[in-house]
């Protein structure tokens, strides 16, 4: 095991460390997958922003999580890449209790 996987386990007993960490799941787990579409597609981040018609600097704030990119922007970005994207949605359970 790593030590960055070994610090992690131990960061995330903290309650308050691990209530943040989920809270930010969802944008992490998308940041992962922004950042596996670029590498499959063997591209730059300069690379991409050319393809997409922006900036690099906007690719990195996607990428570190310091962007709230639009679905447009998502898409080109997912295009550019060689990749479509959808939206999923399921009822939570809150909302399946209100029925």
């Amino acid at each position: 095991m790593s030590k960055l996987t070994q610090l992690k386990e131990r960061t995330l007993q903290k309650t308050e460390v691990f209530e943040e960490y989920n809270a930010l799941a969802e944008e992490l787990e998308l940041i992962d997958k922004l950042l596996k579409m670029r590498a499959s597609a063997h591209l730059t981040q300069e690379e991409l922003a050319h393809k997409m018609g922006t900036y690099k600097n906007n690719i990195c704030r996607s990428e570190k999580g310091g962007a709230n990119p639009s679905w447009a922007t998502l898409k080109k970005y997912a295009h550019a890449c060689g990749f479509e994207i959808s939206l999923g949605f399921q009822a939570t359970t809150l909302t399946q209790a209100a029925r």
